[in-house]
């Protein structure tokens, strides 16, 4: 496989401006220095190949391109935003190309009276605390223009959730890195939307990293929706680390892109943490959407559920690897997860594989999942009550996402999300299967 040019990047990142960054991408720089992108011989990775996005990386790290302080957003990428931001109430950050402005955010004032904070990463000073070790944290890192921090003290209650918007467009650069650290204080409850548009025909390839920290007895509902170009490419990573009695509340939502890969990993840290890891994901066409899941259960008692449904239609493929490890010495340890998936033509592929490491002895623990077709016989009974067979597929494809949709914990974005499942879901149906 074709490898990241090193002198290049290297060149980039001197290229970097000189600030409180400085250190952690140069300590990244080296870290990935060792790895490179991963390949399909990892594991991890071997449904999954990043040519296209190292071969764009190239590209870009070859243009000589010095970092912005600031992006500026063509109309069709103001469009895009204002297509999310109008249609989910929320207080809304938009990070544009890898770049986010906090200054002129609509409801900073009303989100600090109420106990969140929000500064830039080359602000805040604690770049001790950015995650880069494996290989796509550490590219990101490397190239990191910056980042934002955000606080939620104790005694926050937003009444609107707290969302973040990633937008990116080929025109304005093809290769993008974004990074969020994210706190929540003891005994605090927020809401978080991360959410996922892009425009332009040209190839684009995005790398998010967002960390989580989840403190005693906080509760966290987070949803995350990407519906990118279909010629874009986006890794992203969410580290969560969850504390006593802390409870964590997840639901994906995939609809666009031409290659995604997700990776959640849950850390639980100490008794009594909770977490829900749900997610959808529609594909077609030659779609590739990748979900990679890990929850450490490393003390007990504890629990953790996990659900996700895939529909599948065109020669898309999509990759669920779901795996629970219960550590030595979590007894009381309560683990479920699940993955059911409905193949809509004969050349769509799904590579399914929930696991479970088990090292302990007085635990709860369960896994499965399901491939297959729609029901003939429901079909037939529909039809037989008058629906014709796209109207019968589709009413069975929504019920089969249903379980995923009522999942999601943030009630604001109920409406869009099923707006977009019903849209995807009538590509999927009326599309050719290219």
């Amino acid at each position: 496989m074709i490898a990241i040019a090193h002198e290049l990047l290297e060149a980039a990142v001197r290229r970097m401006p000189e600030d409180a960054l400085t250190p952690a991408r140069k300590a990244a720089l080296a870290h990935f220095a060792t790895s490179g992108f991963p390949t399909v011989s990892d594991e991890d990775w071997k449904y999954t190949n990043l040519r296209r996005a190292v071969e764009l990386s190239n590209t870009w790290l070859g243009n000589d391109i010095v970092a912005s302080p600031e992006s500026n957003l063509t109309a069709a990428a103001e469009e895009a935003v204002k297509a999310i931001t109008e249609s989910i109430d929320a207080y809304w950050i938009v990070v544009a190309n890898g770049i986010a402005t906090v200054d002129t955010m609509p409801g900073a004032n009303d989100l600090r009276s109420n106990g969140v904070s929000i500064t830039k990463l080359s602000q805040n000073g604690d770049v001790a605390a950015i995650i880069a070790n494996d290989p796509m944290t550490s590219f990101n890192a490397a190239l990191l223009q910056d980042g934002l921090r955000v606080r939620v003290q104790p005694s926050a209650n937003p009444s609107k959730p707290l969302a973040f918007l990633f937008v990116d467009e080929a025109a304005q650069g093809d290769l993008s890195q974004a990074r969020l650290i994210i706190d929540v204080d003891a005994g605090a409850t927020i809401d978080i939307i991360e959410a996922h548009v892009s425009v332009g025909s040209d190839p684009q390839f995005a790398n998010t990293v967002i960390q989580l920290r989840v403190a005693d007895g906080a509760r966290v509902g987070f949803v995350r929706i990407q519906e990118r170009a279909d010629s874009h490419m986006q890794v992203g990573k969410l580290i969560a680390d969850l504390r006593r009695d802390a409870y964590f509340d997840y639901a994906s939502f995939d609809f666009g892109g031409s290659l995604i890969r997700n990776d959640v990993a849950v850390n639980i840290m100490e008794p009594g943490a909770s977490v829900n890891l749900n997610g959808l994901y529609l594909a077609s066409g030659k779609q590739h959407i990748d979900n990679h899941t890990r929850i450490d259960h490393r003390v007990g008692p504890s629990q953790s559920r996990e659900e996700y449904r895939g529909i599948l239609g065109g020669r898309s493929r999509c990759v669920f690897n779901g795996k629970a490890i219960v550590h030595k010495g979590a007894d009381g340890t309560d683990a479920e997860q699940s993955n059911h998936n409905l193949l809509l033509s004969e050349t769509a592929e799904i590579d399914t594989k929930p696991e479970l490491e088990i090292y302990a002895e007085d635990v709860k623990c369960a896994h499965g999942a399901t491939v297959g077709q729609l029901d003939n016989s429901a079909l037939f009974y529909l039809r037989s009550r008058g629906l014709d067979r796209d109207a019968a597929v589709q009413l069975l494809t929504r019920a089969f996402a249903a379980r995923i949709l009522a999942a999601a914990p943030i009630a604001e974005t109920h409406a869009y999300i099923a707006q977009k499942t019903d849209q995807c879901l009538d590509a999927l149906i009326h599309g050719d299967s290219q």
